[in-house]
């Protein structure tokens, strides 16, 4: 709180997380520092529950014991305290909407188990080139980013969203097999009849078809369906699990768009620097991994590309780019 003339004219509270060796002196220390910056104070008088070292000698800490000034400290107290319970408030809000939003996914699709582990696959194939895939992966019904997956199709020549499928569902869960991971409580495919097949021949090639619940998610009306099952389920719009399977599914449409202009921007990177004579493969990826484009190459500075590629191959590409001036 910050006190002026007697009147408390500003209030914050503020979460820290405290890291083992750190004590709480140092903690209220760097603390200081961030809220007289914030509010920008020159105040030469600090009250608090604790004594610790500030940097400026100007400025007094002090615990007081007595009076108004104890008073303020112990409200300050009060406000933190009610700060940490709310937030362990909400934090628990949000873990049972969460367990609520997957118990009632189990419920819709009557699955044995909470899927507390889901997977969710698409394709992008975009005009034909650079064909990927991607997998997301929520965990209690929330995004786990660190378990996310991009695919390169390698197997599948042309644009043929079934094959790539079956091709990326094969190859996460051989992967998964072979390093005995754990496997997912639910997969649900981005597509129709065509692409759940497709994953489906995927499971029964590993012997896992039995083993994971899988269903599809068909865009135009939002409809559920299972592999042996030629009438789709139909969840309530308003339902918080359609919602969460929708969620998934967004996601991973959004990771495969997003890689899949990453590899174009990457391929375009490439032909531009194929017209340079001279430029071989590994200096193209470094100027690749250095500037992103081909565009912020030639905006680069002759320092700058010296330090990425060298004296030699920095050369080459200044006289390309003053070739092209002309």
């Amino acid at each position: 709180m910050r006190v002026d003339n007697g009147i408390i004219n500003i209030s914050d509270s503020l979460s820290v997380s405290k890291r083992l060796d750190e004590t709480d002196e140092k903690i209220l220390e760097s603390l200081m520092v961030q809220l007289r910056e914030k509010f920008n104070s020159t105040s030469n008088t600090i009250l608090t529950n604790k004594i610790f070292e500030y940097w400026q000698e100007s400025v007094e800490v002090t615990v007081p014991q007595i009076g108004d000034k104890k008073k303020l400290v112990e409200l300050s107290l009060k406000n933190a305290l009610y700060h940490k319970k709310e937030a362990l408030s909400q934090a628990e809000k949000t873990k049972q909407k969460d367990n609520r939003v997957t118990q009632q996914l189990m419920d819709d699709l009557k699955l044995k188990t909470i899927p507390n582990h889901i997977e969710c696959f698409d394709n992008s194939n975009i005009q034909g080139t650079n064909p990927v895939a991607s997998m997301v992966c929520f965990k209690k019904g929330k995004p786990s980013k660190k378990d996310y997956r991009h695919f390169k199709i390698k197997t599948v020549v042309g644009p043929d969203d079934f094959g790539s499928m079956k091709e990326i569902v094969l190859r996460r869960y051989k992967r998964l097999q072979e390093e005995k991971s754990p496997l997912p409580n639910l997969i649900v495919i981005d597509g129709g009849k065509g692409q759940l097949h497709a994953a489906c021949d995927a499971l029964k090639a590993l012997n896992l078809y039995t083993e994971i619940p899988i269903i599809g998610i068909a865009k135009r009306l939002e409809e559920i369906y299972y592999p042996e099952d030629s009438i789709p389920l139909h969840i309530s719009k308003k339902s918080e699990s359609l919602k969460l399977i929708q969620q998934l599914r967004d996601e991973a449409h959004r990771f495969a768009i997003t890689f899949h202009r990453s590899l174009r921007s990457k391929s375009q990177v490439v032909s531009e620097l194929d017209q340079i004579s001279g430029i071989g493969e590994k200096t193209k990826l470094q100027l690749l991994t250095t500037f992103k484009s081909y565009k912020k190459i030639l905006q680069a500075s002759p320092e700058e590309l010296i330090e990425a590629v060298g004296k030699a191959k920095a050369s080459i590409i200044l006289e390309h780019k003053k070739k092209g001036s002309k």
